[in-house]
Parts: structure tokens; sequence; C-alpha cells
């Protein structure tokens, strides 16, 4: 009923073009791990109203089979400030909608009357006890696309095989229930609640927990600044300075403000590196800070860049600032706990693919590290199983810029990760350290750890399953390569198929998933090499990294090897030149 997305199926029907009506109507949009993410527009491979409406429907079919007392607890709703002219299509029209399909059925929604960031609503399920939550964001993705976001009672993303069900569910109920369109009658409605002014407040509450030098903050002559990219983040990080103590840092004036259009920068996403970062180092020249913090437009992720002594500017890897951050954290806990015996019950958390500098610090300092699959959705559910059991969960991190520095929030949270990295940065300054000479210190100790990422696009997945075959059928049928270039291969783990060459029965201990590619190398050279299908977007992702033992410092060398093995990599089992792969551009 959406005039703007029946306007363009009745154009294209009346033209005849039956290419485009394909692509519109060819496949469903398909409910992962992840939730939904596809660009705004017609039909059903889109996001639209009726897709929304047709995805909560299901949802909540699920829910209340899941449920009993649903009707009670209610569930959490937010949304990002992305908006679609063409189509009609915004997060706040998609959150309405989706807040309408609930409260016809009895269901109370929290939702939030304006723009939160993404880590607001797992943090509203955990505090208000609600079944789930929904987030209405494409996060970093291109302006045009938009996404819906499934949290569980827990407060972690969903995993399996609630992806499934819900699935399913959706299929069952496709059409729309009567006055399914009409989002006006939920604000009369006594079922809808608004959670931002608590969640303002309690949130805020509880990340001073993490604040441990309040003195040092409010004296600190650093200075920071902060950009959202043009996203939800400007006023939600004012707020966790102030409850830090710290004066607020420069906001970039042209990015500070939410803009679907996203006109300064080329991607919305602070991981791709310099580029976006241009305006927020013109901005910090100009004020003289020597730190920038950068979220993405739903502020759950934190890219963060650094004055070096020679005027350059560093922007500091998701590894680098994990390394960072998880010494930080665990140097905090340990100053606040004399007694030796709880760092028994102490956990670390980081994804397969992210840097393993945690593990080196926890074999030294004794607590817990543990590694789990790619993605916040596992680091989430597995750190509220520890905290169920008592344990300790200081920190968890990918390398995808994503930091969860905060019990309160078992998601990646850039609001919190962007106060508490100032006030690490706060009391190095009164050390005379700077955050990059610190890193160095944290692999002085416990070992360099060198880690390169990049990425292939190919829209073709005939190609990439090919690409895969190839390599699980290297040396004949069902043989892995045993050589990469010069570097001989040690150790395989391929979590598509469930095989694993270093475990006594060769069964890997980490969940497999047929549905996506993933495959690692380890090296004898002490190198590890992971590929895998990214499962948002046409990519081919591959990490590496090379550890050095405490003592080995000579990095320049190091940095070679892994050039070399990285170069190996591509060449060998990439092939982009045979697979007709595109190269990740700056």
């Amino acid at each position: 009923q959406n005039p703007k997305t029946s306007a363009i199926v009745r154009q294209l029907v009346a033209e005849g073009n039956a290419t485009e009506l394909q692509k519109y109507f060819g496949s469903r949009m398909e409910f992962g791990t992840a939730g939904l993410r596809a660009a705004m527009g017609a039909g059903i491979s889109h996001m639209n109203d009726l897709t929304i409406i047709q995805t909560t429907q299901g949802f909540c079919r699920y829910l209340e089979k899941n449920f009993s007392d649903l009707k009670k607890r209610g569930v959490v709703i937010g949304f990002d400030a992305r908006a679609h002219l063409s189509s009609g299509g915004s997060s706040k029209r998609f959150a309405r909608l989706a807040a309408n399909t609930f409260i016809s059925q009895g269901v109370p929604v929290y939702l939030f009357s304006d723009i939160t960031p993404t880590p607001f609503v797992p943090y509203t399920v955990t505090h208000l006890k609600l079944c789930a939550g929904i987030m209405v964001t494409a996060s970093h993705n291109p302006k045009q696309d938009n996404g819906y976001k499934v949290y569980w009672e827990n407060g972690a993303q969903i995993i399996s095989p609630h992806d499934k069900g819900i699935s399913q569910a959706i299929e069952e109920n496709q059409e729309p229930w009567p006055r399914a369109w009409d989002d006006k009658l939920i604000d009369t409605s006594p079922l809808l609640h608004d959670p931002y002014a608590t969640v303002n407040k309690e949130y805020f509450k509880d990340i001073q927990k993490q604040c441990f030098h309040r003195n040092i903050n409010k004296e600190t002559n650093l200075k920071f600044v902060h950009t959202s990219v043009h996203g939800v983040g400007h006023k939600f990080v004012q707020l966790a300075f102030k409850a830090f103590d710290l004066s607020p840092p420069f906001a970039v004036p042209e990015q500070k403000d939410p803009d679907p259009e996203f006109p300064t920068v080329k991607y919305p996403n602070p991981e791709e590196g310099k580029g976006v970062l241009t305006l927020s180092f013109a901005l910090a020249d100009k004020d003289g800070a020597k730190i920038i913090l950068a979220n993405d437009p739903d502020a759950d992720r934190l890219a963060v860049a650094e004055k070096q002594e020679s005027g350059e500017w560093k922007v500091f890897s998701g590894n680098e600032l994990g390394a960072l951050l998880g010494w930080w954290i665990f140097t905090c806990w340990k100053n606040h706990n004399r007694d030796n015996c709880a760092i028994k019950d102490v956990y670390m958390l980081s994804s397969t693919v992210s840097s393993k500098i945690l593990r080196a610090i926890a074999l030294k300092e004794g607590f817990h590290f543990e590694e789990t699959l790619t993605g916040f959705k596992w680091m989430g559910n597995r750190a509220k199983q520890l905290m169920d059991q008592g344990k300790a969960v200081l920190f968890a991190f990918e390398e995808a810029i994503g930091y969860m520095c905060c019990p309160a929030v078992l998601d990646k949270d850039g609001v919190s990760a962007a106060v508490i990295t100032a006030e690490m940065a706060s009391f190095l300054a009164t050390r005379n350290l700077s955050l990059s000479q610190q890193l160095k210190a944290v692999y002085d100790e416990y070992g360099f750890h060198i880690t390169k990422a990049s990425y292939f696009i190919c829209h073709d997945p005939k190609v990439i399953q090919q690409l895969f075959d190839n390599l699980r059928n290297f040396d004949g049928k069902n043989t892995y390569p045993k050589s990469c270039g010069r570097f001989k291969v040690s150790g395989i783990r391929d979590l598509t198929t469930g095989y694993d060459s270093s475990q006594p029965d060769q069964k890997a201990i980490l969940p497999t998933s047929k549905s996506s590619q993933m495959i690692t190398f380890t090296f004898a050279n002490g190198g590890v090499a992971t590929m895998r299908t990214s499962g948002t977007e046409p990519k081919i992702k591959y990490y590496s990294e090379l550890c050095a033992p405490p003592g080995n410092s000579d990095i320049e060398q190091l940095k070679k090897e892994l050039d070399e093995l990285v170069n190996a990599l591509e060449k060998h089992f990439f092939q982009p030149e045979k697979n007709n792969l595109q190269r990740k551009t700056e």
C-alpha cells in the first residue's frame, strides 16, 4: 500500500521490464542470524513497508511460540536515521510498522521515540527483561541499504536455530494482518512505551562502572575529536564523556548531524581508513587535538587515530585497538581486585579471525581466553553463558573494529568503547605515553602480533564456490594444500565441512556451517591465515597474523615475512586473475 513502491512496480509492468521485475520479485530476502540486510526499494528482495510487515508478523508468531509471557514482557524496537526518498522507506517508518504489528497482537512495545545507537537495543532487552529486541539499521553499509537486526531475551544477537525458525514463520505469515499498514494506531495504544529517557539515564550510569580515573579525566589537557559520520553517535558520545567527567570532544561539524545521504564520505565506514577521517584530521590539526574517535553510523563500532611525533596520523587497526583495550581493561580490573583467586573466574573473548593477542596476555597473566566463531552473536551468547556461571567477562572484540567493554551490553558498543579509550589515553598522558607507545609496550611484554587483512570482491557465487572447492581438492580429491608458495602448511581447519587436522579425531571444536565458506591455514613459520565469505557483502575476506614470542623485537623482519605470506596467499589460493576477482581499493 506504499504509493511510491507501488508506482515503481506499476511503471515496470507498463514497460514490460521483466529483467528488473525479476530482480525485485525473483527471490525473497533471506532472514539469517544477522536478520535482514538489503537495499530499500520495491519487491520482496528489498527492504520496504511490506517486507517489514511480513518479517515482523513471522517474528511475532515465533516469539509467541517460544514465550508464554510475551504479552506481559514485550519487545524493544530502535532505529537509526536512514531514509530512502524514492521508495519512501526509512528506519523510523519501518520501526513504527514493526511496532504496529506487535501491538495489534496485544504485545507491549518499547519503541524509542528518537534515533539511538544499536547497543541501546540489547541493553534495553537485558535492563527491562524483555523477550526480544529489533534494531532497524544497516550500520555502515551504503546509503541505499537498510537492515533488521534481532536480539533474543538474553540480550545477545540470535544464533541458529532461531534464524531458521523465524524464517519459516515469515513464510507462513506473508499476508498482512488487518490494519497492518495503519501505524497511526500505535500512538493511542496503552501498549506503546517510550524507553528513551529511562535508558539514557540508566545506560550512562551503568557504563560508569568502567570509569576508574575520574580525577585524571577532570584534569587532563588531552583533546579529542569525535565524528559520528552522519550517523546517530554525536549526542551519545558527548553524554558518555560527561558521565566520565571528561571535557566534551570536538565534533566534526559537517558530520555530527544525522544525514541519510552521507554527503561527505564515499562509504560511511570508518574501517575503510583515512578517507572517512579527512575532515576529522583537519579539525584536529586546527584545534590541537591528538586523538580522533570515529563511530560508524549506528555507533556500535569505533575507529581511533592518533597524531604521531612526525606529524603523521596513525589509524589503529581493529586488532591494535583490541590489544590496547584488552591490556587496559585487565590492568584496571587487576588494580581493583587484589585477590589472586578471583583471576580464575576472569574471561576475555575474541573471534577466530581476530588477533590472538588476548591469548598471549591471558597466558602470562593467568586469566581465561576463549575464541569464538566470527561475529558478535557468538561472543555475546558465550559471554552470557559464562556470566550465568558466575564468571566475569571483562572484554570481547573482533578485528572489524567491534568492542564489548562493558557487561551491560552483550554486543559491540562504540559509545562505551569511545569513552573508555579516552580515559585510557588520558591516563597514559599522565605517564607521558601515547597510545602508540603503549601498544609497543604491550607487544614487547606479550609478543608481537602483526596482522594484515583485506578482501576481494566477487559477485558470482559460482566462482566463490569453485575457489573454495579448489582448496579442498588441491592435490587431487579431498586434499588440502601442503604449501603456499614457499610457506609450508602445518595445519588446516575447515569450518564449512567440520574438518580440523589438529584434533585427534580430525573434527573441529567450533560450530560449523555449510552455508558459509571458511578455511584457516596454519603455517610452519607461526603464521595463520583465514579465508572466508562475508554474510552481508559480495566479498571473500582474508585475515593473516604472525605471532612472535616475547623478546623477538625485529618487527620489520616480521612485517616483511607476513607481507610475503599474504602475497603467496593471494597468488596461489585466491588466483585473482584466473577468477576475475576485484581487489579492495582504498
